[in-house]
């Protein structure tokens, strides 16, 4: 294992963060990957890992819905939440936090320290301060966030998060989160 004496640090981020055309929605905001991230961690010497997109996982590429981009945002979004509550969507997604969940174990068995996870903030699934439901975007968790949240405390690990948009102020909730001032 590469070791030059520098601390070992890695960020977990959302899937559609580091690859937009994830998103189903036509809610893209950068044609590829939001780049002020990626460049942000690795100009820091911070590895980037990928989480897997749980609707994309769980649902597909167009989330069971192909006009869902001729929908207002939170409207299709509090239809893929539903869709994502169903039996075995939901086996499937607890199995995608499992395997969030058991990385981070493993990097932080082996000395690594785990600078946090970014969501991404409106999704139904990964978002971490807002979500959508009820045809709106409102205060709380993804699914796929509060199950990897709930799997974390059963572990009894807790590991900061932030949720993007692109409206955000970006650098500057980059910096509260690896200068831990959340």
């Amino acid at each position: 294992m590469f070791n030059d004496g520098r601390s070992k640090k890695v960020i977990f981020i959302a899937h559609c963060l580091l690859n937009q055309n994830a998103i189903s929605d036509g809610t893209a905001v950068y044609p590829a990957a939001f780049k002020d991230i990626i460049d942000f961690f690795l100009n820091a010497d911070i590895s980037i890992v990928q989480m897997p997109c749980p609707e994309f996982c769980c649902l597909g590429l167009d989330r069971g819905n192909i006009h869902g981009a001729d929908s207002p945002v939170v409207a299709e979004n509090t239809r893929i939440r539903s869709a994502m509550k169903n039996d075995s969507t939901n086996m499937k997604l607890s199995r995608l936090a499992d395997y969030v969940v058991q990385q981070i174990i493993e990097y932080k068995k082996y000395g690594f320290e785990i600078i946090g996870i970014i969501g991404a903030n409106r999704s139904p699934n990964c978002g971490v301060e807002t979500t959508s439901d009820n045809n709106a975007e409102i205060n709380g968790m993804g699914l796929f966030v509060e199950k990897i949240v709930n799997q974390l405390l059963q572990e009894n690990m807790s590991v900061p998060m932030i949720g993007i948009k692109g409206t955000d102020n970006i650098q500057e909730k980059l910096h509260q989160l690896v200068n831990r001032e959340l």
